[in-house]
């Protein structure tokens, strides 16, 4: 019985963190490559993610987690209530809320000091994208966010779009050591080649589907921000997330939201490009900054209630 409560829970993982959280790694991604047909983006992103998933495997001897686990052991006891974060966030991604999957779903089994470590390192993590995003984009977007790639110029054109799959490879990975610990903290800590297989498989069906879907209802929080469609802006956007997320990688293994990084760039993004071109549109990309944060923050508080409650029945 465990063992089906434990699979059940990393299906639902599975599809409800990649339909939230990779949004944020693949959404310009997918607004900029539009008329592309979805399976070749499909099999760009699938091979990144089996190549990751493989390696950290191998070197990890069974860790695909990267070691973000290792503070977050194993439950001995399995109930029902286990996969009630991850029911809860598929729920919640039908709503187009980019909650943090990190808190929702790693709540529940870690220590209340892991969590506070995880919040302060996401705290910090927003804050640090925030900032850097304002002060890169105060600098480039005279030249990146107003002007357009021509794309008569096909030699321009093809340079920009083979930085933009670079970026985003780089992006993807970093992500994927991220939040693989989101998906796998339902299975043993040292995976067995079955599992490995069947889960792979299993996540690479759920990226066909989003893809599919065009990024779905998380797609929104990508679209409506100034510009992502075109190809130099999504480029630069993955390379900040990419540059954040790689160093909060090094600085240690304790998980992290990466929303709330991936928001705080939307964030500063916005605010850098408003001042450099229009600044009576402050007020506008403020409330837009906000709307985004009161989403994030609305997803804090549910995984702290589901954490409590499900505490409550243990």
């Amino acid at each position: 019985m465990e063992q089906i409560i434990l699979l059940i829970g990393f299906c639902l993982a599975s599809y409800s963190v990649i339909a939230n959280d990779a949004i944020q790694t693949l959404g310009t991604f997918i607004s900029s490559n539009i008329k592309r047909p979805w399976w070749v983006l499909w099999l760009f992103a699938g091979s990144i993610l089996t190549a990751t998933l493989l390696l950290g495997w191998y070197i990890n001897n069974g860790d695909v987690a990267y070691g973000r686990l290792d503070e977050i052991p194993y439950p001995e006891n399995i109930n029902w209530w286990y996969v009630l974060p991850p029911l809860i966030l598929l729920v919640v991604t039908q709503f187009g809320l980019p909650v943090s999957t990190t808190f929702l779903v790693l709540s529940v089994f870690s220590s209340t000091q892991v969590i506070e470590k995880m919040l302060l390192k996401s705290v910090i993590g927003y804050s640090v994208a925030f900032a850097f995003a304002i002060g890169v984009y105060f600098i480039i977007a005279k030249y990146t966010e107003i002007e357009k790639v021509d794309n008569k110029d096909k030699k321009l054109h093809w340079r920009w779009e083979a930085l933009q799959w670079i970026s985003t490879s780089w992006l993807w990975i970093q992500w994927l050591v991220q939040d693989f610990a989101n998906i796998y903290v339902f299975l043993p800590r040292e995976l067995s080649l079955n599992y490995l297989l069947l889960s792979l498989g299993f996540m690479l069906l759920v990226v066909g589907l989003v893809f599919k879907m065009g990024g779905g209802k998380i797609q929104k929080v990508v679209t409506q921000k100034t510009n992502t469609e075109n190809i130099r802006s999504a480029t630069i956007i993955d390379l900040v997330y990419a540059v954040v997320l790689f160093v909060f990688t090094v600085v240690n293994p304790i998980p992290m939201s990466t929303t709330w990084v991936f928001i705080g760039i939307l964030a500063g993004r916005e605010f850098a490009i408003m001042l450099r071109h229009d600044k009576k549109a402050v007020k506008i990309a403020r409330k837009k900054v906000m709307f985004d944060l009161y989403k994030v923050n609305a997803g804090l508080i549910i995984s702290i209630l589901v954490a409590f409650v499900i505490r409550y029945f243990n």
